[in-house]
């Protein structure tokens, strides 16, 4: 079940991205008296799963059957369609080729304009609708819990983080992405009562890219949830019970809990727990597997920052949330074009992208997704590739700095190159994900 929720928002997502983006086109193109031929959804090779054209319309509305996208067929223009022999009769009136260059360029942008300010839109949104809440850095009040490489650097668990290259971060969950997207030297902690400068390797980037944790807030073993096969409900554990140790083991936190619980299997131990404040020890049976079948929660651990907004206030905010997350992005994106980063192992395709969907319908998740995922679709829109509105707006800003504008010829050889550069990108990131399934 949670695979198919995972589709169906995978597609809804989509599906919204790429009408706002294509209706920039389209409006734009409109507005300027440009033939719009086709408006679709997804492509349409050999057939369509839906099409109709209202009466004296030019434009045909439809939904194609392969979920790659979707585009525009704007008249007297090379693009994915490749119709070279609309482009051989004379340039019309209402053709894109004979409209002004800034004209062209408005149009081309505008899918990538739209994107932003949809994302804009959806941000503004959710923060008036859910408002923010996030956990500040300084009330990480057990520290931080570190993976193996942050244990190498120098870190240790229980460490309280006080800033990162000297500047303090704000939300403790988003140091890690902090260190990434700055490249980020030195992490200032508190330990021991005394502070100490911790240099970070540059070997952490290709770690964090491929999906690394690094630090995170540690946090005691609370139980939030059971798995339908919990040992450890089976035995009379609660929701709301802490975990404080395993036999004579004590485990105050899950990371302590989670590294000795490793070394049992097939057996019955004694966990003890803290319930209603007082002490009471579970004989729980487990298996292989080493699990108890628990989930812990942060509920009710950390003191938490809300900050609510108005329908005014939303708007600003949604606006600079939108653009903060357009420039981390693009410094990932700068980090990801680095040979020595090997970023390229960490690409991913529809699968990839469909994971990060949770597994049950939630508005929230969902339309924070999309609107990242309106920002990528922009960014990844407006590289100068040929293919790419990018590519597209590259050689019109050529034509209007040169006064010449490349030959019809030499734009179907650059729509030739970038398509299979394109399609190479699209095999290699999706054969990623397939060879992951199978590791």
């Amino acid at each position: 079940m949670e695979i198919i929720v995972r589709i169906a928002q995978l597609l809804l997502s989509l599906s919204i991205l790429v009408i706002f983006h294509e209706f920039g086109h389209f409006i734009i193109a409109k507005a300027f008296k440009t033939r719009v031929e086709k408006f679709y959804l997804f492509f349409d090779p050999w057939f369509s799963l839906f099409k109709f054209k209202p009466k004296n319309s030019d434009t045909e509305y439809g939904i194609g059957w392969l979920p790659l996208g979707g585009y525009v067929k704007i008249a007297g223009m090379i693009d994915e369609s490749m119709d070279k022999e609309q482009m051989a009769l004379p340039p019309k009136p209402d053709e894109f080729r004979s409209k002004r260059p800034w004209q062209r360029l408005l149009i081309i942008v505008a899918g990538v304009v739209f994107n932003l300010i949809m994302a804009m839109g959806i941000y503004a949104g959710i923060l008036f609708t859910w408002g923010e809440e996030y956990l500040p850095t300084e009330n990480m009040k057990y520290g931080i819990v570190c993976d193996s490489v942050a244990l190498r650097s120098g870190l240790q668990n229980g460490d309280k983080v006080i800033s990162v290259d000297g500047e303090r971060v704000e939300k403790a969950t988003a140091i890690t992405a902090y260190i990434l997207l700055n490249e980020s030297k030195t992490i200032q902690v508190e330990r021991d009562g005394q502070v100490l400068d911790i240099q970070i390797s540059d070997s952490i980037v290709p770690h964090l890219l491929k999906g690394g944790t690094f630090i995170a807030p540690r946090m005691p073993f609370v139980v939030g949830l059971f798995s339908d096969d919990s040992p450890a409900k089976a035995a009379g554990m609660q929701l709301g019970d802490r975990i404080v140790g395993i036999d004579t083991i004590r485990t105050e936190f899950f990371d302590e809990f989670k590294a000795a619980i490793a070394n049992y299997k097939d057996t019955t131990i004694s966990i003890n727990i803290i319930r209603d404040g007082l002490p009471l020890t579970l004989a729980v049976t487990i298996g292989d597997t080493s699990k108890i079948g628990v989930q812990g929660t942060y509920d009710g651990i950390f003191e938490l920052r809300k900050i609510e907004y108005g329908f005014f206030a939303a708007i600003p905010a949604g606006a600079k949330k939108a653009f903060v997350v357009a420039r981390d992005y693009l410094k990932q994106f700068k980090l990801i074009v680095k040979p020595e980063t090997k970023a390229y192992e960490s690409l991913g395709g529809f699968i990839a992208i469909g994971k990060i969907f949770p597994g049950t319908w939630d508005w929230y998740s969902f339309w924070s997704m999309t609107s990242f995922l309106s920002i990528m679709l922009a960014v990844l829109n407006i590289l100068p590739i040929p293919a790419l509105d990018g590519g597209h707006a590259m050689f019109i800003l050529y034509e209007m700095i040169t006064r010449r504008k490349p030959s019809d010829r030499a734009m179907e050889i650059a729509q030739y190159i970038g398509l299979i550069l394109l399609l190479t990108l699209l095999i290699y990131a999706n054969g990623n994900d397939i060879v992951k399934l199978f590791r």
